[in-house]
């Protein structure tokens, strides 16, 4: 498992959606362990022929994050893989996920990769979360669809805002 509470250092690379686990295993063949990859995934409640099944889909398509000090050599040995488009950079230099923002996928895949249910008690218009990955993050979630048992959670990566979906358990106050 990687160290994703050492907030320095990781970069995201680029590549073909849907092939984020085939770049990781490259990788991970390649490099042999000379970096911590990992492709951050959720678990969902999704509805297919009138049933509930669980499924995983990964956190954002098209990034495979890397931990480590990348140099001139590595940055081409990475190019060289099939399935990555690029690895992203500013300027002469790779681009690094900032710290704060790693700080907060920690917290969020700390038992793995996969990003698990959260419960959560849902009182007139305000969230308690009870247990799981989104505890102590109730300012990050923007709606939850009770329903389907998703929260839309607002994160920044790569500098960005995005809005992922969660799986929760709506929890019912007694």
């Amino acid at each position: 498992m990687p160290n994703v509470l050492d907030l320095n250092n990781w970069h995201a690379l680029f590549c073909k959606t849907g092939q984020e686990d085939k770049v990781k295993e490259r990788l991970e063949y390649r490099l042999k362990d000379k970096f911590d990859i990992i492709v951050p995934k959720r678990r969902l409640r999704e509805r297919r022929a009138g049933e509930w099944r669980f499924v995983t889909r990964v956190l954002f398509p098209g990034y495979v994050l890397v931990h480590g000090d990348i140099n001139e050599l590595e940055y081409y040995s990475f190019k060289g893989v099939p399935g990555i488009l690029k690895l992203l950079r500013t300027g002469m230099d790779v681009a690094s996920i900032e710290p704060h923002e790693m700080q907060v996928l920690g917290n969020l895949i700390c038992n793995g990769e996969i990003i698990g249910f959260s419960k959560v008690m849902v009182e007139g218009k305000k969230v308690n979360i009870i247990d799981g990955p989104l505890l102590n993050m109730e300012g990050y979630i923007e709606s939850i669809n009770h329903r389907k048992g998703r929260a839309k959670v607002r994160l920044n990566f790569l500098g960005e805002p995005r809005t992922v979906e969660l799986g929760v358990e709506v929890l019912r106050p007694e």
